[in-house]
């Protein structure tokens, strides 16, 4: 047992070469650093830190990933949270019932694998918090050092959370890529509507009517490298342009109408019918995967190989940005063989995967200095701001609520760097104020779209560039202003924004709006239910605004001087709706 403030125990097969101590304490924060020195390089065996606190006011546990599942765990479930350099963060979250921060604490080392959980012992009502390290197989070592942060200020648990980011932002290894302007622009993804099947006239047509409703770049989702439509992975690795041979009349093309162009490629897989698997043959980290053989980036000839295959991509068609898919793929599988031997420069799968995605990005932005590249949630953690400087929430195809809860998780950690919605598709049937429903629950995110907008009806087209136009006018307090989701537990009913007095809340269930109308000389209220009205509670002085409602599609829906007095006032708003009140002189 190590004494510190935190009676931190210290769990494994060690003996004098594992400590840990305590090396910095600020106002309510404390930073612990676990370190191992052997006298000769040996495979580390697992290490396990945990301790205890009382479980007071304890309402929920935030994790990264963990979607709609951020109750209370118990000591005998097994679910971990597993973090490494592609997949989440290495962070959790104790709430309370006033969505206060209880406990925060996060690690340093976000290459290599960590697991972590809080769980609740039913025998004594405590909190059991554990970080254990080397339970994925891992070279040996002769040191290892990483530092254990330990929030437990009285503060918003978004606030925590964020303080977190910054700390590992911090880190020379973490510092964030450049966010170029047009990783902030809302985009067309060809993916939901059009799957593999793509057409370029079709594509030219769609992107004429998407320039018009204020999106400024489309992202050529999986189809363009293949002429085959069974949803596989087969031709994956070559990464030429079957379906689309003239790609760089087809970008020129695009830019002529006004729109960026991104590619999506699938970075590890080399299927089995290209030319690349026979290049490559053996130089795999697995070749049982259900969708196709793992590239092995601890080669250098690998690493090269995909590096290049980016940079002439960028070069010859000039390309405006990447999806680079499925990273969370890169691991140690059962076969994996955690040696340098046969030609491999690097044990460590993750730290090669770190490597070759540094390398990647840097070979990019010599080529074109604000190249966009896109990663999707799980591979959202602070190692992957280094190389991405878009991250897109997890699919939720047809899905408003998964979309907002995974658009918020992935803000609370990632800074500045760019969050997006997952593309957003509805039946063509639907009505426009659920299709607008949509667009509200994605709105603090930077919005995806993926519908064929040529067959769409007028009423929908009306709704996107209202939306679309509203969205811009509120971007920089979107994503730069001072962010707060309510109740994580109840899946994000109320998100705000605020910058330089003005307000932004999305309301997105029957619960009570409290504003402290003091603050604020501007404040829009988006309606993202079904009832027609919101209830506002004015925590603040009486005053006088002047009230605009619209709805979905942009028409006016009522006007009025409104006199807002402290307590409970009844708004009424169409569904999908939006108000604004503006502050008036007394």
């Amino acid at each position: 047992m190590i004494e510190t403030t935190y009676k931190i125990e210290l769990i494994g097969d060690f003996g004098r070469e594992v400590d840990i101590n305590l090396v910095d304490v600020q106002a309510g924060i404390q930073v612990y650093e676990l370190s191992i020195e052997f006298e000769e390089a040996q495979v580390p065996k697992p290490i396990t830190l945990r301790w205890k606190i009382p479980a007071l006011n304890t309402k929920g546990v935030w994790k990264s990933g963990s979607l709609y599942n951020k109750r209370m765990q118990y000591d005998w479930e097994l679910e971990h949270l597993q973090s490494r350099v592609s997949v989440n963060a290495p962070v959790i979250n104790i709430f309370g019932h006033q969505d206060e921060n209880i406990l925060t604490f996060a690690c340093e080392d976000a290459i290599n694998m960590v697991e972590m959980n809080a769980l609740l012992r039913e025998e004594d009502i405590f909190m059991y918090c554990h970080l254990s390290f080397f339970k994925e197989a891992h070279p040996a070592i002769r040191s290892y050092r990483t530092r254990i942060w330990i929030d437990e200020r009285d503060i918003l648990f978004s606030e925590a959370l964020q303080t977190v980011s910054d700390w590992w932002a911090s880190f020379e290894a973490y510092k964030p890529a450049p966010v170029p302007a047009l990783a902030k622009a809302p985009l067309y993804s060809t993916w939901y509507n059009f799957h593999q099947s793509l057409d370029v006239d079709i594509l030219l047509e769609e992107c004429k009517i998407a320039k018009g409703l204020s999106y400024d770049l489309i992202i050529i989702d999986d189809g363009w490298q293949t002429l085959d439509s069974n949803r596989g992975y087969d031709y994956t690795g070559d990464w030429l342009p079957e379906r689309i041979p003239n790609m760089a009349e087809f970008v020129g093309q695009m830019h002529d109408i006004g729109m960026k162009v991104a590619l999506w490629y699938s970075v590890p897989f080399c299927g089995e019918k290209s030319k690349a698997y026979q290049q490559f043959k053996g130089k795999f980290l697995t070749e049982e995967h259900r969708w196709a053989p793992v590239f092995d980036p601890r080669y250098p000839e690998i690493r090269q190989y995909l590096i290049d295959k980016y940079t002439n991509a960028a070069k010859e068609w000039n390309l405006d940005g990447f999806k680079l898919d499925f990273i969370d793929d890169f691991k140690v599988y059962e076969s994996t063989e955690l040696t340098k031997a046969n030609g491999r420069d690097y044990a460590n799968v993750n730290a090669a995967v770190d490597r070759l995605l540094s390398d990647v990005m840097q070979s990019l932005r010599a080529v074109k200095s604000d190249i966009i590249i896109e990663f999707r949630q799980q591979y959202i953690g602070p190692t992957m701001r280094k190389f991405g400087n878009m991250f897109r929430a997890f699919d939720a195809p047809n899905d408003p609520v998964s979309n907002r809860i995974r658009i918020t998780d992935v803000k609370l950690l990632c800074g500045d760097t760019a969050v997006h919605s997952d593309m957003i598709e509805w039946h063509p049937d639907e009505s426009v104020e659920l299709a607008a429903m949509q667009i509200l629950s994605s709105f603090f995110g930077v919005p995806q779209i993926s519908v064929h907008l040529r067959n769409s009806p007028k009423p929908h087209l009306k709704m996107l560039e209202f939306y679309n136009n509203y969205w811009r006018e509120m971007a920089d307090i979107i994503l730069s202003g001072n962010f707060r989701p309510h109740q994580p537990i109840a899946n994000y009913p109320i998100l705000e924004a605020a910058k330089d007095g003005q307000l932004i809340v999305g309301v997105y269930d029957n619960h009570v709006v409290e504003i402290n109308t003091d603050n604020y000389h501007s404040i829009d209220l988006m309606n993202g239910k079904m009832s027609a009205d919101i209830v506002l509670k004015n925590t603040g002085t009486r005053c006088l605004y002047q009230m605009t409602a619209w709805d979905c599609q942009g028409n006016i829906h009522k006007k009025s001087l409104i006199d807002v007095q402290e307590g409970i006032l009844v708004l009424e708003v169409p569904t999908a709706g939006l108000i604004r009140l503006s502050k008036q002189e007394a």
